[in-house]
């Protein structure tokens, strides 16, 4: 492995850290408890809204942008319900209660929250990820 695949593992990692973590705060803020698998689908899609930005910045409109980050997560989302809750029946979270839900794991109200939570997330992994390329820390040595 190159040292320039190396610093972009480090710098995923470094979000997917931050996605991970900022997640699983957004949940205990909401719910008052989370799940180590909220962990991981925030952190999963952290980096994806990170590429997003880099796709979509200047070039798209901001609309385009938050709806294809809200198509993402709602997917990944609906994907991460389908196995913790419904195949290995961890029951992490059930949305059957709430209007226009698809098989109790994604509803259209969460939907348009990330729609708008999508702006700062976007603008905020959009800045780190430069911030970690222009000021990547590591350093390598000769061995």
């Amino acid at each position: 492995m190159g040292w320039s695949a190396v610093k972009k593992l480090a710098c995923s990692l470094i979000l997917f850290l931050f996605g991970g973590t900022g997640y699983a705060l957004l949940e205990l803020l909401w719910r008052g408890f989370t799940h180590w698998s909220m962990f991981v689908l925030g952190g999963v899609c952290y980096l994806l809204v990170g590429r997003v930005a880099v796709w979509c910045c200047g070039r798209l409109p901001l609309w385009f942008c938050c709806a294809t980050n809200t198509l993402l997560i709602t997917a990944l989302e609906f994907v991460t319900g389908c196995l913790v809750n419904l195949h290995l029946g961890w029951d992490v979270w059930d949305y059957a209660t709430q209007p226009l839900n698809l098989m109790g794991q994604v509803c259209i109200g969460f939907s348009a929250l990330w729609f708008l939570l999508s702006v700062p997330v976007s603008g905020l992994s959009l800045a780190m990820l430069k911030s970690l390329q222009k000021r990547m820390v590591l350093v390598k040595t000769e061995g």
